[in-house]
């Protein structure tokens, strides 16, 4: 996995509400053995009509729309199933963070388990960033804030809250596995003094 530190890109913004994990990716996507080569099924059902065409003028078919790193979407974000498969197919797809004003939990721990990191803001601020697709902003994990410049060329900064964990492992790119495969020394001389 990655590490996530700090990341300055361009919004894509997605204002529906409520997009759930089976808009993210489509259960008939869900049969591969791995996820190499899912992110080109993200949102396949928005992205393409009955015959597999595009849909012209859809905003994640322009071709901005790979170059945009943060995901901004409309509020509930990645309800619905558990399915490990939607933060694979967004990362797959080039987003490494998304925004919403609510996340699904399961979404949620699914996305920092693989290394796509979700951010809650406060409404008013999620507001803003819904206006702001195709503009450049700052997330950064380390200082756990979303920096915006702002029409007089300052910039507001807005604290977000994650897990320590999970904030830890993303910092360092680490799966569970992989932090647990680092304290193995630290297992070991544990369990030697039980």
């Amino acid at each position: 996995m990655q590490p996530f530190t700090s990341l300055t890109g361009q919004v894509l913004v997605l204002e529906q509400e409520n997009i759930d994990t089976d808009q993210i990716i489509p259960a008939r996507f869900l049969t591969a053995t791995d996820f190499d080569g899912i992110g080109e099924h993200v949102f396949a059902d928005w992205r393409f009509n009955a015959n597999g065409e595009p849909i012209d003028g859809h905003v994640l078919n322009q071709p901005r729309a790979r170059q945009c790193p943060i995901l901004v979407a409309g509020h509930n974000f990645g309800c619905g199933s558990s399915r490990e498969h939607a933060p694979h197919a967004l990362l797959g797809f080039g987003f490494r963070v998304v925004i919403s004003s609510q996340i699904a939990d399961i979404f949620r721990n699914n996305s920092q388990t693989v290394g796509l990191l979700p951010v809650v803001l406060e409404a008013g601020q999620h507001a803003r960033l819904l206006q702001m697709d195709g503009e450049d902003i700052t997330v950064d994990l380390e200082q756990c804030e979303v920096a915006v410049k702002t029409a007089d060329g300052n910039t507001d900064s807005w604290s977000f809250n994650i897990e320590p964990f999970a904030r830890h492992c993303l910092l360092h790119g680490l799966d569970k596995f992989d932090f647990l495969n680092q304290a193995e020394e630290l297992i070991s001389a544990y369990e030697e003094n039980r």
